[in-house]
């Protein structure tokens, strides 16, 4: 059962009393002490697969090995035995902030990993790089990890079902904060009062706008929900010395809901589990199987069908206009509406290209498929014919998609669209696809060999076949694994593969 919590702005004269702010509500769900159910369990050791793969596939991409250089700069900090860095030895460790740093930009890098859409954005495997690096750093076992990443998802997820960042150009990671510091909290069991202010502080400082997500995209959209884990970890670190945050960080007259979201006469309803009721979201979020922004996934899958059934369509002789009709979200974030020139530059940068369905739907028309790599790299991205056909592509937002993006039920919730495409001989073709391939109701729902697979496919160039071995054994245990072997959970690169990655001077 969920209890649905009434936040608005409340003027500073009404002393809102803690317990009835959300931060504390959020709280005290982090400080339940109730058992994580075995779906869950599945769920989570799936992630942590998901998260290894796409971080083993980006261990030399040049933001990876700044994040990482600048990680290794920094000592093991007293009070543990510090955390894993992905692709370095299990025995070279660092301060569990940096570690989550290091890893969330891994994690994040190729748009490639868990995502969960509502009234906002997210990506809620972003909660484990710092869940997992603080416990590493205490020494905690895996079912006190597994119970954290829980609480990460649930609390992620559930403001994510309520409140919309992406309207007022916050980004998402605003949601990630807290629940990083929610699922710390948990980890760690610490009392209701310490993740309150811990809470407070990681959403005080997480707020940023969506530039990091507009236009020429940058290398920052890896590290935004990095820094955001990093946060979370200080945010605890300072609760747990008495420290105390903005408050009421939420509601107040002057707090993010009055001046950064929808104003002082908002209103929102948030969904938590009540006292006592399992830690269900994560069961809720999808992954991807193709590295690109989610609500691309569906017309990925069509776009293939649709060129594998018919070659005609990939020539853009052929082709007078491709309209893809689909949801406001994706009409306006990764469509035409966004009215960026950048999502048909072919010079664009990968991570804007990841945010252009127009170029996502051309590529994989053509090729019948997608790549992680060989479907961003320049040559592909300026080939004629694929520039020609990606032009003519345009999109529309349609009302029924859109209210289908926002629908709760979870048969009729949808991230697709159709495509009407106008041939130059006067014929048309139209098809429509609901949801990914992959998303539990789609036709290849992705299942525990399906993560497997993807690891061992993105792994394989870059880890011995004895490591991914290793990792595959310890992660499917990770209800039983002890505090040393939470330890080992990370993945160790190739030897020679990290040392030969460019490592950029900075100031550390």
């Amino acid at each position: 059962m969920t209890v649905s919590h009434h936040v608005r702005v409340h003027a500073s004269s009404e002393n809102l009393a803690r317990q009835d702010q959300l931060a504390w509500k959020i709280a005290e769900v982090a400080a339940d002490p109730v058992e994580v159910e075995q779906a869950v369990v599945d769920m989570i050791i799936n992630r942590l697969i998901d998260n290894a793969s796409v971080a083993a596939a980006s261990l030399t991409r040049a933001p990876i090995n700044a994040a990482r250089a600048q990680a290794l700069s920094h000592p093991v900090s007293t009070g543990g035995a510090g955390a894993n860095l992905f692709g370095t030895p299990l025995d070279r460790r660092t301060s569990p902030e940096w570690a989550a740093w290091a890893n969330g930009v891994a994690v994040r890098e190729l748009d490639y990993h868990d995502t969960f859409l509502a009234a906002e954005y997210s990506h809620p495997g972003d909660n484990i790089p710092p869940i997992l690096a603080v416990a590493q750093h205490t020494g905690k076992d895996g079912r006190a990890l597994v119970r954290g990443i829980a609480t990460g998802y649930e609390i992620q997820m559930d403001l994510v079902r309520a409140i919309c960042l992406h309207k007022h150009k916050i980004d998402h990671v605003a949601h990630l904060g807290p629940s990083a510091a929610a699922g710390i909290g948990t980890l760690l069991g610490l009392d209701v009062e310490t993740i309150y202010q811990a809470v407070g502080q990681a959403l005080h400082t997480t707020t940023a706008t969506r530039q990091s997500r507009k236009g020429e995209i940058s290398t920052w959209k890896a590290h935004a929900p990095a820094f955001a884990g990093k946060m979370a970890v200080e945010a605890v670190d300072r609760a747990m010395r008495g420290q105390t945050s903005p408050a009421p960080i939420y509601e107040g007259e002057d707090g993010v809901i009055a001046w950064m979201l929808d104003g002082k006469d908002a209103a929102y309803e948030v969904p938590l589990p009540a006292a006592g009721e399992p830690k269900r979201a994560i069961l809720d979020s999808y992954t991807k199987e193709h590295s690109a922004e989610y609500q691309a996934q569906a017309l990925i899958d069509l776009a293939r069908r649709l060129g594998i059934a018919n070659p005609a369509l990939r020539d853009p002789a052929n082709v007078d206009a491709i309209v893809i009709h689909t949801s406001h979200h994706t009409h306006n974030v990764i469509g035409s509406g966004a009215n960026d020139p950048q999502k048909y530059d072919p010079t664009a940068s990968r991570e804007t290209l990841d945010h252009s369905v127009p170029y996502i739907f051309a590529v994989a028309l053509q090729d019948g498929g997608w790549h992680h790599v060989d479907s961003y790299t320049p040559e592909r991205a300026g080939r004629a014919d694929t520039v020609a056909l990606w032009h003519k592509i345009t999109t529309a937002e349609d009302p029924e998609w859109t209210r289908r993006y926002h629908s709760d039920d979870p048969d009729e919730k949808a991230f697709g669209g159709r495509v009407e495409i106008r041939l130059t001989d006067g014929t048309t073709v139209v098809d429509e696809i609901a949801v990914a391939d992959a998303h539990p109701l789609g036709a290849r729902p992705f299942a525990r060999e399906n993560y497997i697979t993807k690891f061992r496919l993105l792994a394989e160039p870059v880890l011995e076949p004895a490591e991914i071995e290793r990792f595959l054994d310890l992660v499917q245990r990770l209800p039983e694994l002890t505090a040393e072997e939470v330890g080992q959970l990370s993945i160790v690169a190739k030897p020679g593969l990290i040392d030969a990655a460019p490592a950029p001077a900075g100031l550390f």
